[in-house]
């Protein structure tokens, strides 16, 4: 795919055992240093010394496409100047079209009114994402807990029971 052709595509788990490989290669690694597989990976072509070194940034994707590609699930690829209706960051975030749309009002996401309907860029819903969420699991911290119980274990019993929860969500 050329880069001007980017748009968002969504790649299904192939069921052949190459994955499972390249899966046990980067967690092998990982196992015997301590650490993911530095970036000095390489595409290569069919000529001895046809290659490129991929960038880590590209490493990043690969290793997080191929584990959920092992565990069956499907990979969508989205270009990160993409930009939402303000359904499709509702959706994003988890709440309704009319908090989005509060949110927006508020200046908590920035936006653009090109005409009569706002659309917002995919890096920016991101963002305030990953702010709120640092936020909640900052009030959680601040809350004390039941019979003085480590703050900290209990912040961490709450992100599994979300990631849980947030897995379930996706196998339904």
């Amino acid at each position: 795919m050329r880069p001007s052709t980017a748009a968002q595509e969504t790649f299904f788990a192939p069921e052949s055992p190459e994955t499972g490989q390249v899966f046990d290669f980067m967690e092998a690694h990982a196992a015997k240093t301590g650490e993911r597989p530095a970036p000095q990976f390489f595409l290569s072509g069919p000529e001895p010394g046809d290659q490129v070194q991929l960038p880590p940034e590209i490493c990043e994707v690969l290793v997080k496409a191929v584990g959920a590609m092992r565990k069956g699930m499907a990979v969508t690829i989205t270009p990160s100047s993409m930009t939402l209706t303000t359904q499709q960051a509702a959706e994003l975030l988890g709440v309704t079209r009319p908090t989005v749309v509060r949110l927006l009002d508020e200046g908590c996401i920035p936006f653009e009114k090109p005409g009569t309907h706002r659309r917002i860029k995919l890096e920016d819903v991101v963002e305030y994402k990953e702010k709120r969420r640092a936020a909640q699991y900052s009030a959680l911290d601040a809350l004390g807990t039941i019979d003085d119980e480590d703050r900290h274990l209990a912040t961490e019993r709450t992100r599994r029971a979300r990631a849980e929860a947030a897995r379930r969500r996706r196998s339904a």
